[in-house]
C-alpha cells in the first residue's frame, strides 16, 4: 500500500459518498457542474488513482485495542500469546465469553471487510468510464482484486461463508443476500487472487502497493488456512520462483522505522506521520509506558508465551520458573524473546521495566493487571523519536517470506513428504539471521516430533504479530490442538489468577465469530453460525 499523502484523506471522504451513491437513480435530467456526483466522477486517471487510494485507505488500523482487520499483536490477546485488559470483544473471543450481541471485532470485521469490497467493486465498475491504457487498467484491475481478495479472505476465516457481491448494489438489494457457503466464500479470495497474479507486475509502481508476490503470498495464505497443503506447495514453489525475497539478517531490525519495506516484506500497511490520521495508535495505545509517556499497553505478553521461549541451547526454557539474572535478563534465551516482549530487569526507552508505581521508570497502564510483561516488537525504542498520539509511521507487516518459508515447511510435513527437507527449512529460521542463531532442530526426527516443532517456531517467530490465532483454530481442526492448550491460567504479576480462559474447554462454535446482530435484523436472508 503506497504511503497515502492528502490524496489518501480526499479519497476516503469522496468514497463515503461514492460507495452507497453510485446506483441511485438519476430523478434529474440535469448534471450539477460544481460537485462531484456517479455521472461528473471519476473522469480522468487522477480520479481512479483517487478510487484505488480509497480502497487501500480501509486497511489502516486505528482503534486497535477491540477492533481490527488485521489488529495484528491485538488479535494475539485471543489466543494465549497475550492478555488484552478491559472489556474488550478480542479478550472475549480469547476467553470463551462473547456474546452473539456483543460488538466490536464481531461487527468491525464484517464492515471493512465489505467496505473494502464495494469500494473495490465500484473502482472496476469505473475501468471502462475513463481512458487508460492498456497497462494501467491491468494495474488498477490487479491492485482492485487483490484488496477485494484480502477481504473475502478474513471474512471467511472470521465467520465461514458469507454474501459474496461481485458488483455495485443498492442497500435494498444488499439487504436481501444470502450467505455463500465456506467454501464458496474462500474460492472468491482464491479467484481475486489469481486476477492479482495475472495482473500485476513483480515491482510495484509505487513501494508498498500490491505486487504479483504479493497476490501469491496471500493466496499461499488462504490455502494454509484451509489445511490445503498440496495448494500451499505449489504457491511457495511459485514464490520462490521471483527470486525477490529472502529473511533478513535482523530479526529485531524486521520491525524498525529504517528498515521498512525490506526483502523480507512482501506486504505490508503503509503509514505515516501528520495531522491527516494517516498513522497508528498501535505505539500510543499498546505499548509500554514511561515517566514522561503514557500508553495504553491494551495487549501484553502472557506467563505462557514467555515460558514458551527456548534457553539458548534449544532445550525448553519455562523463563519466568527460571532464575534470573535481573541484570542480564535476557543471557542465555532465544534472542526473539529479547526482541519481543519487555521482561523484568531490561530497559526500555532508557527506563528499566517493571516500575510498578505511577509515574517513573518503565511501566504498565495502571489498569492493566499484568505489570510484569510488556510487548517490544512494532514498538519505537527511542523516546526523542516517539511520534504524537495516533500518528505512528511504523508500517506493520501482513505477510513476510518468513511466514512463506514455514508454510512451506509444515506442508511438506503434513503431505508426509521428507521430514529432513522440512526440518531444514525450519532451521532457516533459527539460524539464518545475524541475531537469531538457535541450535538447528536435529534431522530424522518423526514426522510427530516435526510437527511440535514447526508449530513452536511458527509461535514464536510470529509472537505478536496476529497470527497466532488462525494457526491454533486450523491446527485444532487437524487434530484437536486446542484441547491441549485449554483451559488456560493467566496470572497477574504477583501471581494471583486473573481469568481461566475456556475452563471447560475449547468450544467447537468458537472456531468462527457468530454474524453480528444488526446485520441478522437488517436482513432476514442471513443465518448466524452454529451455537451462537
Amino acid at each position: 500500500m503506497m504511503k497515502l499523502k492528502k490524496t489518501g484523506i480526499y479519497s476516503l471522504l469522496l468514497l463515503l459518498f461514492m460507495a452507497w451513491s453510485g446506483c441511485v437513480e438519476d430523478f434529474l435530467n440535469f448534471t450539477p457542474k460544481d460537485k462531484m456526483t456517479s455521472a461528473n466522477f471519476p473522469e480522468n486517471e487522477d480520479d481512479i488513482h483517487l478510487l484505488l487510494n480509497g480502497v487501500y485507505g480501509q486497511l489502516r488500523e486505528h482503534e486497535l485495542y477491540s477492533e481490527g482487520f488485521f489488529a495484528f499483536g491485538v488479535l494475539d490477546g485471543a489466543t494465549p500469546n497475550a492478555y488484552n485488559w478491559g472489556n474488550t470483544s478480542i479478550a472475549m473471543v480469547g476467553n470463551g465469553q462473547l456474546a452473539a450481541t456483543d460488538e466490536g471485532l464481531v461487527n468491525f470485521r464484517w464492515t471493512r471487510g465489505y467496505a473494502i469490497i464495494f469500494r473495490a467493486n465500484y473502482l472496476l465498475a469505473m475501468l471502462d468510464k475513463v481512458e487508460l491504457s492498456e497497462d494501467e487498467k491491468d494495474l488498477y484491475m490487479g491492485e482492485a482484486h487483490f484488496l477485494r481478495g484480502i477481504a473475502y479472505a478474513i471474512l471467511a476465516e472470521t465467520y465461514g461463508g458469507v454474501p459474496i457481491v461481485l458488483a455495485p448494489i443498492s442497500t435494498e438489494e444488499a439487504r436481501k443476500m444470502s450467505r455463500s457457503t465456506a467454501e464458496e466464500t474462500w474460492n472468491q479470495a482464491i479467484s481475486d487472487y489469481d486476477v492479482a497474479i495475472e495482473k500485476l507486475e513483480i515491482d510495484a509502481p509505487v513501494v508498498g502497493r500490491a505486487t504479483k508476490g504479493a497476490a501469491m503470498a496471500m493466496k499461499m495464505r488462504a490455502y494454509l488456512y484451509q489445511n490445503k497443503f498440496d495448494e500451499v506447495l505449489t504457491m511457495t514453489t511459485q514464490i520462490e520462483a521471483l527470486g525477490k525475497y529472502d529473511l533478513f539478517p535482523s530479526y529485531e531490525g524486521l520491525f524498525t522505522l529504517e528498515n521498512e519495506n525490506n526483502k523480507e516484506v512482501i506486504f505490508d500497511i503503509q503509514y505515516m506521520r501528520g495531522e491527516n490520521a494517516q498513522g497508528t495508535r498501535l505505539d500510543q495505545f499498546n505499548g509500554t509506558g514511561t515517566g514522561s509517556w503514557t500508553r495504553g499497553t491494551r495487549y501484553v505478553p502472557t506467563d505462557d508465551l514467555v515460558n514458551a521461549y527456548e534457553r539458548i541451547d534449544g532445550s525448553p526454557g519455562k523463563y519466568l520458573e527460571s532464575e534470573i539474572d535481573l541484570d542480564n535478563p535476557y543471557e542465555g534465551w532465544d534472542p526473539r524473546l529479547k526482541f519481543t516482549v519487555v521482561v523484568p530487569g531490561s530497559y526500555f526507552l532508557g527506563y528499566r521495566f517493571p516500575n510498578y508505581m505511577y509515574p517513573g521508570g518503565a511501566f504498565n497502564h495502571p489498569g492493566n493487571r499484568i505489570k510484569h510483561l510488556s510487548t517490544r516488537k512494532y514498538r519505537i525504542a527511542n523516546e526523542a523519536d516517539l511520534p504524537p498520539a495516533d500518528q505512528s509511521d511504523l508500517n506493520n507487516i501482513v505477510i513476510r517470506y518468513a511466514d512463506v518459508i514455514l508454510s512451506k515447511a509444515e506442508a511438506i510435513i503434513e503431505t508426509e513428504g521428507n521430514t529432513d527437507e522440512a526440518i531444514t527449512l525450519i532451521n532457516r529460521i533459527r539460524t539464518g539471521r545475524d541475531d537469531v542463531k538457535m541450535p538447528p532442530v536435529p534431522y530424522g526426527i518423526s514426522r510427530e516430533q516435526a510437527r511440535e516443532k514447526l508449530r513452536h517456531e511458527r509461535r514464536i517467530e510470529f509472537a505478536l504479530e496476529g497470527l497466532y490465532w488462525m494457526d491454533i483454530k486450523r491446527w485444532h481442526m487437524l487434530d484437536g490442538f486446542l484441547n491441549d492448550v485449554y483451559p488456560l491460567m493467566i496470572r497477574d504479576h504477583n501471581g494471583g489468577l486473573i481469568e481461566t480462559r475456556f475452563p471447560d474447554g475449547y468450544k467447537e462454535h468458537f472456531n468462527l465469530l457468530p454474524i453480528p446482530q444488526r446485520e441478522l435484523s437488517l436482513n432476514e436472508n442471513l443465518e448466524q453460525n452454529p451455537d451462537w
